[in-house]
């Protein structure tokens, strides 16, 4: 089969959920010996500031092909899935599968181009705080655009499957991202670089953005007295003047340390040796930050809302969304039994490990390509 994939950034990335579920799914189904091409944005990586390779290549048996991209905020994802949707065409391969809901809105060019077209909504994106009225709107149409054209639909999450039946009357497929188990690493590098030992320290890792809400939880660790430190790991997207508001509440507390994006052994050490993760999001897809931690076997606590407390199915610690004091208490009754988090930590990578495989979720979306259960 001849798979094109459209709306991450770029293939290898781990700037964010998208990027590593469809690096995962091309290569995968590349070494069953499906012919895959992902369509990249040109311009800078976000997190990492690295400029994009502009050259067409084949990478772990994929194909990746740089688009071109108006690299401004707002118009990245808009013009590089127009231009993608077009070379696609052009390339005319058997399914065209869309990532994500503002890259969906060309995916109507492909279905009259007479392409079976597949999307995958990794979140409600319009519900984005980052995002302003135009911008939410043309996401809107994007999930519109997916909800009514695309041959397939596919979400992550039972809620959005839910969301999209009442509101569009329309099936979705669910099948959650897929993790690989994990071996934990001793604390070397993060102890060399940043001074943390194994337990000494709660882990935020992710996006610093107004919907993942890492401005609660640094409300809320500042409420109470611990030896604990709190890391702060990730990077901007789009949004500089909150990150630097992050860095001005936590001023003050030398406990708050700020690692900016980590990838490799660190990230590694960081799931591997953290006392707790901590996700306070409002927003989320199926975040796989926190699929990893639980992979890690580390004790995860996160805000109530479905699509973090199903993934955690009562194997981790939830508090109230947007309460700084729920999650304080949350925070501070974990800490106080000792044993409670290793032996959550311990479910938490059973349950993962049992529910989120990646041979099968790859079955599953070959077989929504393929037409069946739609």
């Amino acid at each position: 089969m001849r798979i094109a994939m459209i709306g991450h950034k770029r293939y290898g990335s781990r700037e964010g959920g998208v990027e590593v579920v469809v690096t995962e799914l091309a290569r995968r189904m590349a070494a069953l010996g499906h012919e895959v091409t992902c369509y990249d944005r040109s311009g800078a990586d976000v997190m990492t500031g690295d400029a994009a390779d502009c050259r067409e290549r084949v990478v772990d048996g994929v194909r990746v092909v740089p688009v071109k991209t108006i690299d401004r905020k707002g118009l990245a994802a808009l013009s590089s899935s127009y231009f993608a949707t077009k070379a696609a065409i052009k390339d005319r391969p058997d399914v065209i599968h869309y990532h994500a809901e503002g890259p969906c809105v060309p995916l109507a060019l492909a279905k009259h181009a007479g392409i079976r077209t597949v999307a995958t909504i990794h979140g409600l994106d319009w519900q984005r705080a980052k995002w302003g009225r135009l911008a939410s709107t043309y996401i809107k149409m994007g999930e519109k655009t997916a909800a009514t054209k695309a041959d397939g639909l596919i979400v992550l999450s039972k809620s959005v499957q839910s969301y999209f039946q009442d509101v569009y009357g329309r099936t979705a497929t669910f099948i959650p991202n897929g993790i690989e188990p994990k071996q934990p690493r001793p604390a070397n590098r993060i102890k060399e670089k940043w001074g943390l030992d194994a337990g000494s320290y709660l882990l935020y890792l992710g996006r610093l953005v107004p919907e993942k809400r890492p401005e609660l939880l640094i409300e809320a660790f500042e409420k109470f007295d611990t030896d604990k430190r709190l890391v702060i790991a990730g990077g901007g997207s789009d949004t500089s003047e909150y990150e630097a508001s992050l860095r001005e509440a936590a001023q003050g507390d030398p406990r708050v340390l700020f690692t900016g994006f980590v990838n490799g052994e660190p990230l590694e050490e960081l799931y591997s040796n953290c006392y707790a993760y901590v996700l306070p999001s409002d927003v989320e897809g199926m975040p796989m930050s926190l699929l990893e931690a639980m992979a890690y076997g580390r004790c995860c606590v996160t805000s109530d809302i479905p699509e973090c407390a199903d993934v955690l199915a009562g194997n981790g610690v939830t508090f109230e969304k947007g309460s700084a004091d729920s999650l304080q208490a949350a925070l501070q009754g974990l800490l106080a039994e000792g044993d409670r988090g290793r032996v959550l930590g311990g479910a938490a990578k059973a349950h993962v490990e049992k529910t989120c495989n990646w041979d099968s979720v790859i079955e599953r979306t070959l077989a929504v390509y393929g037409g069946e259960g739609l």
